[in-house]
């Protein structure tokens, strides 16, 4: 992924997250596409981790380069891709319910796990869904009604958009969870290990070579803080000062946004 080489990297690896990071909506934000181009100068691979799962990587990478950053599919990592291959892997003979968008049922189906939308399965997979109904809650209480595996892609509250925040898988999550009275066993996206098992093998670095660039403190700054990574929050998604002010985590930079990004290099 690197083009010019300039000089030895300061990070062998950066891992940026997308919404309210990169872009929100259908718009850049800025300095994303410089600090793209500045660490790939420099010999830094670039992985993008983002928990959306209402898109493919395809989507992402497709995204991403009309937008001004070339991105190939193997520069994106989501947690329905994540999602997809841990079910497969863990859970081969099982028929997924998913609550979730078709993109996520694409991904399941693609990684050989049958799904269903439509009747009780007997592995629950639940995402951000902007379909979301009764009849779904109801066919997750009925999946549920046996000790079935209960797996949820992320655990965003919100999503920041041009138009503001709109809720997340968060509020999918918690009404499957209320109703039925179960909690998820598994969630694969950020900060989950596996998630961050998946960027690290993508990149194929040491975590304590990486820096991990993001807009949510219990996401991407506490996945980062738990590997021992360099993290830095960008103001410029859901997290504001006085939210950084109360909160246990701690980046090591925070940034208006990836215009800053300087201030990563030499902690200058």
């Amino acid at each position: 992924m690197a083009t010019e080489q300039m000089t030895s990297p300061e990070y062998e690896a950066a891992i940026l997250d997308l919404d309210g990071t990169v872009y929100r909506g259908g718009k850049l934000l800025d300095g994303a596409a410089q600090s793209v181009d500045r660490f790939r100068k420099l010999g830094t691979e670039v992985l993008f981790l983002t928990n959306k799962a209402i898109a493919r990587r395809s989507d992402y990478s497709e995204k991403l380069t009309k937008l001004g950053i070339a991105a190939d599919v193997d520069d994106v990592v989501n947690s329905g891709w994540v999602t997809a291959r841990y079910a497969a892997k863990t859970y081969p003979d099982r028929t997924a319910f998913v609550i979730g968008e078709t993109p996520l049922v694409e991904e399941l189906r693609s990684a050989g796990v049958e799904t269903t939308t439509t009747t009780p399965g007997d592995l629950l997979v639940v995402s951000m869904d902007r379909e979301f109904t009764y009849e779904k809650l109801d066919l997750a209480l009925r999946t549920l009604e046996e000790e079935v595996p209960f797996l949820a892609t992320n655990p965003d509250r919100t999503c920041p958009t041009e138009n503001g925040a709109i809720p997340d898988a968060a509020g999918m999550i918690g009404a499957v969870e209320r109703v039925t009275d179960r909690t998820v066993d598994v969630m694969l996206g950020k900060p989950s290990e596996t998630m961050l098992e998946t960027a690290l093998s993508e990149v194929g670095s040491d975590p304590a070579h990486c820096l991990v660039i993001g807009d949510r403190l219990e996401t991407d700054i506490l996945m980062g803080e738990r590997a021992g990574m360099t993290t830095a929050l960008v103001l410029s998604g859901v997290t504001d000062r006085k939210t950084l002010e109360e909160a246990d985590v701690s980046p090591d930079y925070v940034l208006d946004s990836l215009a800053d990004i300087n201030t990563v290099f030499s902690g200058k």
